[in-house]
């Protein structure tokens, strides 16, 4: 059945995660409602909604790695696949080599190259923020601590996300990426770096992964 539109934005904490890989560096404590991401000689993990959702409000309070975290990238971000390269994507991204700063993404059939960088005047590992991914049919809007920062709405002949997508969250060595400019050079000095994430919600309105169709509840 179709999901009720005034449901659209209406959230819920995410009870339920799966660990897409090394499982021992990611902690989940439902009860918490708290997420804990490690990045060490383990290397980092992924999490992920067990669910794929189709449009919706996510949001979560993040508190970013301390110390020298140069090389690493650390996410809250939508995708209808990983590793899929036609996936649909809507990303928040900070850049290991600067935490005064978060980039925002989105992608469609695979296709990016919409990189924006903000500023957030703030250190995002001195303490928990807000960030807020709202996506919509025709539009999308990136928030932080309640300010949009981001808008990007639907263009006639443009593609726009709009496959069912799940919320993931990882940590991971992205240095090799643009000989390290992109995250900057890994130096590992102060691992190991932990990303703590808190009140993670996904939308009331989930999406049936097999059907296509959106329906309530999870």
């Amino acid at each position: 059945m179709t999901a009720d539109p005034s449901l659209l934005h209406q959230t819920k904490l995410l009870s339920e995660t799966a660990i897409d890989y090394c499982p021992e560096a990611c902690t989940h404590n439902p009860t918490s409602s708290s997420i804990v991401l490690t990045f060490d000689d383990r290397g980092g993990a992924r999490w992920r909604s067990t669910t794929r959702f189709l449009f919706g409000t996510f949001s979560a309070l993040i508190q970013c790695p301390r110390g020298n975290t140069s090389g690493l990238n650390f996410n809250l971000y939508l995708s209808s696949l990983e590793g899929d390269r036609s996936q649909d994507e809507i990303d928040f991204e900070f850049l290991g080599k600067d935490l005064s700063i978060v980039q925002t993404n989105f992608y469609t059939v695979g296709l990016g190259n919409r990189e924006v960088i903000h500023e957030l005047g703030f250190d995002a590992s001195d303490g928990f923020h807000e960030y807020v991914i709202r996506w919509g049919r025709d539009e999308i809007d990136w928030a932080i601590d309640g300010r949009i920062v981001r808008r990007e709405e639907r263009k006639e002949g443009e593609g726009f996300p709009e496959k069912p997508m799940y919320l993931y969250a990882s940590v991971w060595d992205a240095s090799y990426i643009d000989e390290g400019r992109w995250t900057g050079n890994y130096v590992g000095c102060d691992k190991p770096y932990v990303c703590l994430y808190k009140d993670v919600r996904v939308p009331v309105a989930t999406a049936v992964r097999d059907e296509g169709e959106c329906q309530l509840g999870s």
